[in-house]
């Protein structure tokens, strides 16, 4: 009688949890691969109330999302051509060969507009990161060093050259299998080679380390530029920081860069962090995920 009970008992508790694992489930899995699954809505009690509000939550941040994706395309379309336009004229002004006064004006016409192509680029980026984020498989995978490599050379390289700045690569390993897709991994690299130029003097040299370390996956980009102050550190990585600086060769910032980097660091289960030991003494950037 007894284990009749106690069989009933979990028959019971069975069917109680069943709507709730479910409802898990499938949260588990929009949130980790953006699946949307039809939750079952014969139940009727606290557990189907609790699937219903489910679905209805997963389907409004779905809707959301894809409001947002055409925000972020009338964003990377308009905007483009509005800031386009006024750059169009002050080239076709200076292509006439005009009076100083007026190529100096056309001249700020184009660094302005190039300022703003940088914050539309910035910002879309800010929106696409997210999805971007949450769009890709969690699952670790292994990342071939020497195979993405190329792609960071190509986009840093004209950065190099334009301040004669040397970059060092010490491969210390090969491959690592982590949490990160590999284009993210990229953009991350570049931006961070991209930081350490703007604020690295003419003729210097910026050294980038990939190394293993006592389970996990290190890469470092060390400059030897205008450096920070350690009260600095956490405004460095605050969205539009107001410790956004000039570079060296008066490049202009748009305070958004390394707060990226930051959160697709941290969003593919890694950390990214920065020291200095003070004010022109060159800064380092430190990227660590567990392997």
């Amino acid at each position: 009688m007894t284990l009749l009970a106690t069989a009933l008992t979990l028959l019971i508790l069975n069917q109680l949890i069943k709507p709730i694992s479910i409802a898990s489930k499938s949260l588990d899995d929009y949130r980790n691969n953006r699946k949307l699954s039809v939750l079952p809505t014969e139940y009727t009690d606290e557990a189907g109330l609790l699937m219903c509000n489910i679905q209805e939550s997963i389907y409004e941040a779905e809707s959301f999302i894809n409001e947002k994706q055409d925000l972020i395309y009338m964003l990377s379309h308009d905007l483009r051509n509005f800031a386009g336009n006024p750059q169009g004229l002050a080239k076709l002004i200076l292509s006439e060969n005009p009076s100083e006064s007026i190529k100096h004006l056309a001249d700020l016409i184009c660094e302005s507009t190039n300022l703003q192509f940088r914050y539309i680029e910035n910002f879309i980026k800010l929106l696409k990161e997210q999805d971007q984020v949450a769009k890709f498989n969690q699952e670790p995978r292994e990342i071939v060093f020497p195979t993405i490599l190329p792609f960071i050379n190509e986009q840093v390289e004209q950065r190099l050259i334009d301040k004669n700045i040397k970059l060092s690569l010490s491969l210390e390993t090969v491959s690592a299998t982590v949490k990160i897709d590999e284009g993210l991994l990229i953009q991350v690299i570049v931006n961070l080679i991209s930081n350490a130029v703007k604020f690295s003097y003419f003729d210097s040299e910026i050294k980038v380390r990939i190394y293993n370390e006592d389970s996990k996956l290190i890469i470092t980009v060390l400059d030897k530029g205008i450096g920070f102050n350690k009260n600095q550190i956490e405004e460095l990585f605050k969205k539009f920081t107001k410790m956004s600086r000039l570079g060296t060769a008066n490049e202009s910032s748009t305070g958004i860069g390394l707060y990226l980097c930051k959160k697709i660091i941290e969003r593919n289960k890694g950390t990214l962090s920065a020291t200095s030991e003070g004010k022109n003494r060159g800064a380092e950037f430190k990227i660590e995920f567990d392997i």
